[in-house]
């Protein structure tokens, strides 16, 4: 198969870094985008289980028909590169990123006539297109920005491009929330007719992004158009760990907030209403947000003094931030979210203790996340209601520190690693349907010790499965 094989010292006679940084900040732009869209699931789950009276495992499957269409879309890219070539080697990056905007965008059209039929199948239709093209999306976009430069900063490029990711997390909920409960729902709206407009108006922003970055002149990186056959990639260990590491960390984040405006509705946790529920989970995916962009700093090449110092000025602006998009939503007082810097102080140490290690960092950030888990399971009210919402700053570097790791060394499977990992999202789908089933059987907070399981294997992968070894050669 035609597989791409980036050679650095190659890219950088022929472009400049002005031309990576510029492609880059293209990039920053999809990957916002795909986080917002990928959040208001979260806002779809409790506002569709109230319109079709759905239980927590029917209303999962908002997350199994999306997350699942990853899973389908991957095999699918897989079983052509085998067969046919490498469709990103043929048709290159930029091309696989116009496609995936333009799928993205039809399954955004779609939500106008599933609220017109009010069907939720046709909700879940919309939801798997919709997954379709962001799968393309990661496909293409993941492995472009980790060779886009210089390779041994490639999870510090990563990790800075996933902050923009979370920072469309972050403001979702809370936008997502307002137009959906608020501005276009409210008493006098009819069944889901407040999905219409919001779903209209991004499907019209993927298509102008799609224009605008084929007009775009992004920096060609493949230069190896050699045809191997053969699924080569799947004998390199630590890929394999790497997709079962993948498979864990997606579905343990997005069980988490799938559940959390549920969670935070618990008498016993905090009691909140819909709107401020969905306002609070904006602190969730803000620390995702917050961690990925320290994650970029501590994995980057400025001295340790410098960056510890642009680490902490950077966490304080970036809490400001989703502070002020909380706020808009309740109204709530800065030291009512006091407890939040707690957990960021916290996440800053344990970047210290990292020492700049992207498995390092990994093992010791899942190592928290389950000890915060444990907590959530065991305590209630305000100790109960920050651990979870803590979680999403230890989350922040798993993806890119994952995703990186795994395809270290793959050098012309490049590309074929990248099909495969993003396969592993699947465990957006199946993690929190099994979690929604529990929640039915053994109440929302017990089933939050599903997801300990998950991040005791990412601990594992850190200390030990991200080593890069050929299965040809285990004995």
């Amino acid at each position: 198969m035609a597989i791409v094989a980036p050679k650095f010292a190659e890219n950088s006679q022929t472009h400049s870094n002005r031309e990576y940084r510029s492609a880059f900040a293209v990039l920053t732009v999809l990957f916002f985008m795909w986080g917002f869209i990928t959040c208001l699931n979260d806002i779809l789950i409790p506002y569709l289980k109230a319109i079709f009276e759905l239980s927590y495992f029917e209303a999962m499957l908002i997350q199994f028909a999306f997350f699942g269409a990853y899973f389908v879309g991957s095999v699918i890219y897989f079983l052509i590169s085998i067969s046919y070539g490498d469709p990103i080697a043929k048709v290159g990056y930029k091309n696989g990123i116009v496609l995936g905007l333009v799928i993205a965008a039809i399954g955004c059209a779609l939500f106008i006539p599933a609220a017109a039929f009010l069907w939720y199948g046709f909700f879940l239709t919309a939801l798997f297109c919709l997954g379709i093209g962001l799968t393309v999306l990661q496909i293409a976009a993941n492995p472009y920005v980790a060779i886009l430069g210089n390779p041994k900063l490639a999870s510090s490029r990563l990790n800075l491009a996933q902050g923009f990711n979370s920072f469309g997390y972050t403001i979702a909920p809370a936008i997502g929330g307002f137009l959906i409960f608020s501005f276009f729902g409210g008493e006098n709206v009819i069944g889901a007719d407040a999905l219409k407009f919001p779903y209209l108006g991004l499907s019209v922003l993927f298509l102008l992004l799609a224009g605008i970055i084929k007009l775009y002149a992004l920096p060609n990186v493949i230069q190896d158009k050699s045809v191997l056959k053969g699924a080569e990639a799947l004998k390199h260990r630590h890929l394999v760990l790497g997709m079962i590491a993948i498979f864990m960390y997606v579905g343990g984040e997005v069980t988490i907030g799938s559940l959390l405006v549920n969670f935070f509705g618990l008498p016993e946790i905090a009691g909140l209403e819909e709107t401020e529920a969905a306002a609070f989970l904006s602190l969730y995916w803000g620390g995702t947000m917050i961690g990925r962009f320290l994650g970029a700093i501590s994995l980057g090449k400025q001295a340790e003094g410098r960056k510890f110092l642009l680490m902490t000025i950077t966490a304080l602006v970036a809490f400001l931030v989703i502070y002020g998009v909380v706020y808009l939503n309740t109204n709530i007082s800065l030291s009512e979210v006091a407890p939040f810097t707690i957990f960021i102080a916290l996440n800053l140490l344990a970047f210290r203790l990292g020492s700049s290690s992207a498995h390092r960092t990994l093992a010791l950030f899942s190592a928290i996340v389950i000890v915060l888990l444990i907590t959530v399971v065991m305590t209630s009210g305000s100790v109960a209601f920050w651990c979870v919402i803590s979680i999403g700053l230890f989350n922040s570097i798993m993806w890119s520190n994952v995703f990186t790791l795994a395809i270290r060394g793959l050098g012309k499977y490049t590309s074929q690693a990248s099909s495969l990992l993003v396969m592993a999202i699947l465990g957006g789908a199946l993690v929190p349907l099994l979690q929604g089933a529990l929640a039915d059987a053994v109440g929302i907070q017990t089933s939050f010790a599903l997801p300990i399981i998950c991040y005791a294997f990412i601990c594992y992968y850190g200390l030990s499965g991200y080593k890069q070894k050929h299965l040809s050669n285990l004995t």
